[in-house]
């Protein structure tokens, strides 16, 4: 094993490989129809971060509070944005490529500080991470998954390297459910090294009680915040999400489990899993159980989420966070494993050419990811926001719209809104699937307009008149439906 140093020049180099990565696949996104946002919950957060910059406060609507942002820190760092008069976008990207250059950053340090002992330079893990096509998409997605993932990133790795300032530990925890409620799964990993330590009883009961308070200091005002912004201890989000998609719950567990499982091997990942099993072997084997931390957190986030929200669509985005660590243990175990020196020639051969596989796949995901992201830009923008601009040109402007996806709307459609989804309007969520209950809510609501995907209420949009449909080629293209508004109720 050879020493390796990880210095400013490659923090450098790391900086401009980020960059260019996100530049590539905003380049491919603006050739394939437009730049925007591969996701219209972007639009939601930008919503929320321009009526808080302009005065209109904590809210969705202005003036009117709610708790329908899942992320009220990233909410706030677009809001800085708007208050000092910059262009959102490029705001918005920039702090995309601040998280997608720190988990590369990090990912070098984690590898240099917790595996010590390597064959091959910290900074390459630096390199995959700024190129790995989930990460890169995330981070030029205008949503938290990637500054969620960072500090997720950091908490395992801390804990790995043995730094030891709890209180300081816990108020990382505690600021990530700021980011994402998921953030206090962290606890786990946390104690589980707390139950494995060295240390006498005495030093571990003390260091838990200086986890507990660093954590308690930033997570009981975010309880608080929800409670006076959404009149619940979490954002509406939290139960919006899971009700909506409840239904998935009825697959059999083994299915679901397998479904999430996949999502990260999409890519590279896959070819870092045996490194990944590798490192649960070896630390099982000597029973380091402290150090199993990390990818017992990565597979508990996987189960969380075959257990409570099931979803695989948009390149798995709920998963996201937990996929850094995942491949920070995969690369470590797989350097570990491989044998490109062996003095035996078929495990020499297999060894790099498992390397050069990597390394390929690795580079060809990177480049489908750009495709992809282009694509999924391009449906956005093509339906929910060329949609949201009709509205706001074409109705009346103290119209009612009852609306799935409100991110784009809100945005740009300067008009009342219900939110079928329960987001902003958390009264629907008992019936968020219910057509006929939803029908009743609208006319006792005197919604003037439904705008939706047709095939999302079948029975609402039935005898309603069409007034509108987007026509775009690339929701029909990726198998989809146009985007429609229909008249519901016309204004006395």
């Amino acid at each position: 094993m050879r020493s390796h140093n990880f210095d400013n020049q490659s923090a450098l180099i790391l900086a401009v490989l980020s960059a260019a990565s996100i530049s590539v696949y905003l380049v491919v996104s603006n050739f394939t129809f437009s730049l925007g946002y591969p996701l219209d919950d972007a639009w939601i957060h930008q919503t929320y971060a321009r009526n808080l910059a302009t005065g209109g406060g904590w809210s969705f609507v202005a003036g009117q509070s709610s708790g329908g942002s899942t992320s009220p820190l990233w909410s706030t760092l677009l809001a800085s944005g708007y208050f000092v008069k910059l262009p959102p976008f490029a705001w918005t990207l920039f702090l995309g490529w601040l998280t997608l250059w720190g988990m590369a950053l990090l990912g070098s340090i984690g590898y240099r500080e917790v595996f010590q002992k390597y064959a091959v330079s910290p900074f390459w893990i630096g390199a995959l991470f700024a190129m790995e096509w989930h990460l890169v998409w995330a981070s030029a997605s205008g949503m938290e998954t990637s500054l969620f993932a960072l500090i997720c990133l950091l908490v395992i790795t801390w804990l790995a390297a043995g730094w030891e300032r709890w209180i300081s530990l816990g108020a990382v925890v505690g600021l990530s459910v700021w980011i994402r409620p998921d953030g206090v799964t962290l606890l786990g990993p946390a104690l589980w090294v707390l139950l494995w330590s060295s240390h006498d009883l005495q030093k571990r009961q003390g260091n838990l009680v200086r986890l507990i308070f660093g954590f308690g200091v930033l997570f009981l005002p975010y309880l608080f915040f929800n409670r006076i912004t959404a009149s619940a201890w979490l954002p509406n989000t939290f139960y919006a999400k899971q009700a909506e998609y409840a239904i998935e719950l009825s697959a059999p567990l083994w299915n679901r489990l397998f479904e999430q499982a996949v999502l990260p091997l999409v890519g590279v990942g896959l070819m870092l899993l045996p490194g990944f099993i590798a490192y649960i072997w070896l630390q099982f084997r000597k029973r380091r159980w402290a150090l199993l931390a990390a990818p017992l957190w990565s597979l508990g986030y996987i189960a969380l989420y075959a257990l409570r929200l099931p979803v695989t669509y948009q390149h798995g985005r709920y998963l996201i966070p937990m996929m850094p660590v995942f491949f920070l243990w995969g690369f470590a175990g797989l350097v570990e494993i491989l044998r490109t020196r062996s003095p035996v020639l078929w495990i020499r051969v297999i060894s790099k050419a498992w390397q050069t596989s990597a390394v390929l796949v690795w580079l060809v995901f990177w480049a489908l990811g750009a495709r992809a992201y282009g694509r999924d830009v391009a449906f956005i923008q093509s339906e929910m926001v060329k949609t949201a601009r009709w509205v706001a040109e074409n109705t009346e402007p103290g119209a009612l719209i009852a609306a799935h996806d409100i991110g784009a709307l809100g945005y740009f459609g300067n008009r009342r809104l219900l939110d079928l989804a329960g987001l902003v309007s958390p009264e629907v969520i008992p019936f968020i699937r219910n057509e006929a209950l939803i029908a009743d809510y609208l006319n006792k609501r005197s919604a003037n307009y439904l705008m939706t995907f047709p095939g999302w209420y079948p029975v609402l949009v039935q005898q309603r008149s069409q007034i509108y449909i987007t026509g775009s080629q690339y929701a029909l293209a990726q198998g989809g439906e146009n985007m429609a508004v229909y008249r519901w109720l016309t204004k006395p």
